[in-house]
């Protein structure tokens, strides 16, 4: 089978053999950047239990938070899909957009502007330096594959990592339904 290579706006699915991580356990991962010296991207299936306006209280706004990953889990980051609505939005693909002015994004949240299925919120991010993807790759902790969902931000996270295991086909059905602690099996 063809091995499909890093790209922004592909997904990195992590392998069952890293079950183990907790940052990483069945986690998706959507690249939003991938050059010669780095790679970064959000986790986004690992809901927190957070809310915008838990962090931010001026935001009138209940949407979820997700762990983006391990990485300046300090700082707030979004993704999104109205880059007509917020300037310095940065393309990834799919329509889905890294970013932007926060100031308007304040304002659309305060007002309903914008739909849950249009915006994901995310505390850190995940990033790789020069060779390390390749490595974690060479290594099977990843394996990357389109992002063919119509909207990645309006999935349903707790399938996500199911799904494209599924997907994948062959062992990795097997896998698909692992509990998330094997410990309680």
């Amino acid at each position: 089978m063809l091995k499909i290579s890093p790209k922004k706006g592909r997904l990195l699915v992590a392998e069952p053999g890293i079950l183990n991580d907790s940052s990483f356990n069945k986690a998706i991962i959507l690249l939003t950047e991938h050059t010669e010296n780095n790679s970064v991207g959000f986790v986004l299936n690992k809901p927190l239990d957070y809310h915008i306006n838990d962090l931010l209280p001026t935001i009138n706004c209940t949407f979820k938070i997700y762990q983006g990953g391990p990485v300046e889990q300090d700082n707030l980051y979004f993704l999104h899909r109205v880059p007509q609505l917020l300037d310095k939005s940065i393309p990834v693909s799919n329509g889905v957009y890294w970013g932007g002015d926060f100031k308007q994004l304040t304002k659309l949240l305060n007002k309903n502007a914008i739909d849950a299925s249009e915006i994901r919120f995310f505390l850190g991010y995940s990033g790789w330096d020069k060779q390390q993807l390749a490595d974690e790759l060479e290594e099977n902790s990843w394996f990357v594959t389109e992002n063919d969902f119509d909207n990645i931000l309006s999935n349903e996270e707790k399938n996500l990592w199911k799904d494209k295991l599924l997907q994948k086909g062959g062992s990795y059905k097997l896998w698909a339904n692992a509990p998330d602690d094997f410990n309680l099996n």
